[in-house]
């Protein structure tokens, strides 16, 4: 098995990230009005007071809600600014903040990612649920942080991966009929953990914002603008997901690293149940799951050229 497009930093996104898409028909990129909203909320990121879904509950005066480090509303000045700047926290987008850029900055690898759809002749999931294709023989699975951001807006805005019409066999049929369904949106959270950072942890703060910069379902009331994306069935079920899933990682055994089949939901989670739904809070639960099986897989993973044992 080889991963496509590991030079993460010169990786692009495909064309198809940026069809039209939201309720403003925005498609991918930030939509116009993205930098000018009340409180420079989009200057400084900050935690603020949200809905189930991720919108914002804005002050009577029409101000977005900063949150302190307990939870607790911050008082804000007559401009809508916190009074005590000190006590807001700031969202950190990491990687990410790529969605902050024109779209044109991640176009250049849609040729390589559809050439491999097209040409591949079955169709799987690795251990997290990053896609993985098999041409000519060989198994290759889409690792690039931003090619995976890219089919996460594609899913999320238009249900469809445009430019491929048809994937190996019928379980993912779904990522391609041009429909947003909620099959797209449990599956979704995959690639967006896919393409953020192996460190820090998925809040919801973030999640959000990186949706209103990717132009992903916005809507603007007075000078804010924010994502509206219906969570309610959504649903998360960390057994169900990993309990099954096996992957031949390397283990420390004695001082020597072996070659082992581990499980995932043991080894990953310690076997510990979870089920959510509903929220945003529940989707950012499973996008976060899934980064943390990423980055397990990354760093125990078997090098291609020693599947014998490697030593520490």
């Amino acid at each position: 098995m080889v991963s496509v497009s590991e030079d993460d930093d010169d990786s692009d996104r495909p064309t198809w990230a940026g069809v039209p898409g939201g309720k403003d028909g925005s498609g991918g990129g930030a939509p116009d009005n993205s930098g000018s909203t009340k409180g420079d909320l989009f200057g400084d990121l900050w935690v603020i007071l949200r809905d189930a879904n991720g919108v914002p509950l804005l002050t009577p005066e029409g101000w977005v809600q900063p949150l302190d480090e307990f939870g607790q509303l911050i008082d804000l000045d007559e401009e809508g600014h916190p009074v005590d700047e000190n006590l807001t926290l700031e969202v950190e987008l990491g990687r990410l903040n790529v969605g902050r850029a024109p779209t044109q900055v991640l176009d250049r690898r849609a040729d390589e990612v559809i050439t491999l759809m097209e040409s591949a002749t079955a169709l799987d999931t690795d251990a997290a649920g990053r896609l993985m294709f098999e041409v000519d023989g060989v198994w290759k699975t889409i690792d690039s942080p931003l090619e995976n951001l890219a089919i996460y807006v594609a899913l999320m805005t238009t249900g469809t991966i445009e430019g491929i019409n048809d994937l190996p066999g019928d379980e993912f049929d779904f990522m391609v009929d041009g429909v947003f369904t909620v099959e797209d949106l449990e599956a979704s959270t995959v690639f967006l953990a896919a393409a953020t950072d192996k460190t820090g942890v998925f809040t919801t703060d973030e999640v959000a914002y990186i949706n209103v910069f990717l132009g992903i379902e916005t809507e603007t009331v007075e000078k804010v603008t924010y994502s509206d994306i219906d969570y309610s069935e959504f649903t998360y079920d960390r057994e169900s997901v990993y309990g099954e899933v096996y992957t031949d990682v390397l283990v420390l055994q004695d001082g020597v690293w072996v070659p082992e089949t581990v499980n995932i939901f043991e080894v990953v989670f310690g076997d510990e149940a979870m089920v959510v739904g509903g929220s945003l809070d529940a989707y950012t639960t499973a996008a976060e799951d899934a980064r943390l099986v990423v980055n397990y897989v990354h760093e125990y993973e078997i090098p291609v050229e020693d599947l014998g044992s490697v030593s520490h």
